[in-house]
């Protein structure tokens, strides 16, 4: 059973993927689909650098993405990018007086709270990274998790993610990655029955908008105002906007669970490759659009990965990893057979 951690680990919480990118690497260490924006979507972007003249206004895309997932626009709290949602809830729930982050995971949330000055437990999941509620400290008031989590690539059964919630508790789900698997059936982003929930969402990884900053979460509507309050004014662009009522739309809901579906194979295959490597142990169940592999000697592998033009995601930075750990992005077939390939040969 995991449980709160003792001597507390410094872990380079800053480091992200995209640092891990160069000129002329494969890119498998930032989790972002890689494909060009279909006509629906650059279309409105590019329709909305005519009205930059004027303030942003998100009325129209709060309305969208809340039929989207079945509320009312007032439980919309639209951001720029997801990780901005964790700055505001760090920031507006400042009287928190026992948070408490389950690793590994995201290390954003953990970063933005002790920025603002809260103490944080940790709670380290051990492999295969399974959740377990009791773990969690009856008198954690704020609780901060990914579904499916970031690095681990497992997803926790919705119903089990939802015993974690209670009256007097602030719990908070990561949903960066839920849109990565069909049907999103581990998804709490419509309901509206457990309290204290807040759901975060990110609109850039399935759909490649990184570059954008566009987000949201879901929450009651007192919760939505309070974290409103401490946001910057206009904080999201109007092309952001623009992006955020063109992914809700039916049509694009249905593309996005035709590309859950591609991925799903994509995965597949990357896993059947990575079997054929004795010195590969992949973590978990994976479910989402990378996969977690243990490893000997795993920063030097990613060195020489490097030299062979492939970019991985280094995973010691996440609390309850260590150096034998690598993250990688799924990709085509052709990508992951050539990198499979690399990668038997870095290991030898």
């Amino acid at each position: 059973m995991a449980a709160p951690t003792g001597k507390r680990i410094d872990y380079d919480l800053g480091h992200h993927g995209d640092v891990e990118v160069g000129a002329g690497l494969i890119d498998l260490a930032v989790n972002v689909r890689q494909a060009p924006l279909p006509d629906w979507l650059g279309g409105p972007i590019r329709d909305s650098l005519t009205r930059l003249d004027a303030y942003p206004d998100g009325t129209a895309a709060r309305a969208a993405v809340a039929a989207r997932h079945r509320r009312d626009p007032a439980e919309v709290l639209l951001t720029a990018g997801a990780a901005q949602a964790f700055t505001l809830l760090a920031q507006g729930l400042r009287d928190a007086r026992h948070p408490v982050v389950i690793h590994p995971q995201f290390t954003e949330p953990e970063a933005a709270l002790l920025a603002a000055g809260h103490r944080v437990t940790r709670i380290l999941l051990p492999e295969p990274f399974t959740l377990d509620p009791a773990a969690v400290p009856d008198d954690a008031d704020l609780v901060l998790l990914g579904n499916p989590t970031n690095p681990t690539s497992v997803v926790h059964p919705a119903e089990t993610v939802a015993r974690l919630a209670r009256p007097g508790r602030i719990l908070v789900v990561d949903e960066a990655f839920a849109d990565t698997i069909p049907g999103e059936p581990h998804s709490l982003a419509s309901r509206r029955d457990l309290p204290g929930l807040v759901v975060v969402r990110s609109l850039t990884k399935t759909w490649a908008l990184a570059g954008l900053r566009v987000g949201y979460l879901l929450a009651a509507p007192d919760l939505v105002r309070r974290l409103a309050a401490v946001q910057p004014l206009w904080p999201v662009s109007t092309p952001a906007l623009a992006a955020a009522a063109a992914c809700a739309t039916p049509a694009a809901v249905a593309a996005e669970e035709s590309i859950a579906h591609e991925l799903t194979a994509r995965r597949e295959h990357l896993l059947a490759a990575l079997r054929q490597i004795p010195e590969v142990v992949v973590a978990g169940t994976p479910a989402s659009s990378f996969v977690l592999l243990k490893v000997t000697d795993g920063l030097g592998v990613r060195a020489r990965l490097r030299d062979a033009g492939y970019a991985v995601r280094r995973a010691d930075t996440f609390p309850g990893l260590g150096p034998d750990w690598l993250r990688i992005a799924v990709r085509d077939a052709p990508t992951t057979d050539a990198f499979t390939t690399a990668l038997a040969h870095a290991l030898r």
